[in-house]
């Protein structure tokens, strides 16, 4: 049995590091021949029309960042994966899903990490999504440099980076132990856009060491600045207990999940602002507490908001008013 250190939070990267894997559960079974998921969803495109969207989630190694929000861990293996493992895993999603026009490809962590995704792969992954029309992967921003150039001169389709802002909040950015800052996140984003490859940015409502009454207005700078950087795209991700350090936060008194109406109020101003698309993740949004009797209406109106861009009316609740 793990014996867990302090229950303090730490001050330096290293000990934080050691102090999230501590209160980590068990890792899903997965296998490095198949994505552990694949899906299709539907998505609001730049030019406005609906379209579907590959979704493949890959198995392969860990991201060698610690964040003290990420629960991505839990479908990663300890190794990097075998030569061909990737290829065929997207071929294997790709043979059993309907045919989409753009592709995402996710893999739990930085797809320019060699020790995630073998570079000998790219040229075998830029033939196997060489007809879609956009392919859209994630990245930390560190590892903007030579495997990202790698890849993007194989490419054939026009590539977008997904790369995880978090939070505008300097403080609290530094405590989720990211290992980057808002110059940093600036530098790789003007990187993207000098190459012509589309940013979509990550941000977290409500992350831990960030009070409830100032959640929202962090959420909306952090819009802000992700606009700023060229961002087309902004997905707001409520942040959500159940990766250990989350949940050791809230015992400590340092996290609490939003509200709804801090998340609603949220897509309602990006929305507003007409500079791109934004998006909240509806993905276990059923944590994020509000009022029993409207909450049906109130997702869907999230749900279309994310389809129409546009802020639209809320439903009445004679409960509530639709505000709690």
């Amino acid at each position: 049995m793990t014996t867990l250190r302090s229950t303090a939070y730490p001050q330096t990267s290293a000990e934080r590091d050691r102090w999230i894997i501590e209160r980590r559960g068990p890792r899903e079974p997965v296998e490095t021949d198949k994505p552990y998921a694949f899906l299709v969803e539907d998505e609001r495109f730049e030019n406005g029309e609906m379209g579907g969207v590959a979704t493949i989630f890959l198995t392969n190694r860990e991201c060698p960042w610690r964040c003290a929000m990420c629960d991505l861990w839990r479908n990663t293996v300890t190794e990097t994966v075998p030569l061909g493992a990737i290829p065929a895993q997207i071929m294997y999603a790709l043979d059993r899903l309907p045919s989409t026009r753009q592709i995402k490809l996710y893999n739990s962590g930085s797809f320019f990490d060699r020790g995630a995704i073998p570079r000998e792969d790219y040229g075998a992954i830029a033939s196997a999504i060489s007809t879609f029309e956009r392919v859209i992967v994630e990245c930390h921003p560190s590892l903007i440099g030579d495997s990202y150039d790698q890849f993007r001169s194989l490419c054939i389709p026009p590539l977008e980076v997904a790369m995880g802002l978090e939070t505008a909040h300097p403080d609290v950015l530094a405590k989720l132990n990211k290992r980057m800052t808002l110059d940093q996140y600036a530098g790789a984003a003007h990187r993207l856009k000098s190459d012509g490859v589309g940013l979509r940015s990550f941000v977290l409502v409500q992350p831990p060491f960030m009070r409830e009454e100032e959640s929202l207005e962090w959420a909306c700078t952090s819009i802000d600045f992700a606009f700023d950087c060229s961002a087309t795209v902004v997905s707001l991700l409520p942040t959500r207990a159940g990766n250990g350090a989350v949940d050791a936060f809230a015992t400590m008194g340092l996290f609490a999940p939003p509200h709804l109406r801090v998340v609603e109020a949220a897509l309602d101003y990006g929305v507003a602002l007409g500079r791109g698309r934004v998006f909240v993740d509806l993905w276990d949004i059923d944590r994020v507490a509000c009022c029993r009797d409207c909450r049906p209406a109130r997702l869907e109106r999230l749900r279309r908001m994310n389809f129409s861009q546009r802020v639209l009316e809320y439903a009445p609740c004679e409960t509530c008013g639709g505000r709690s």
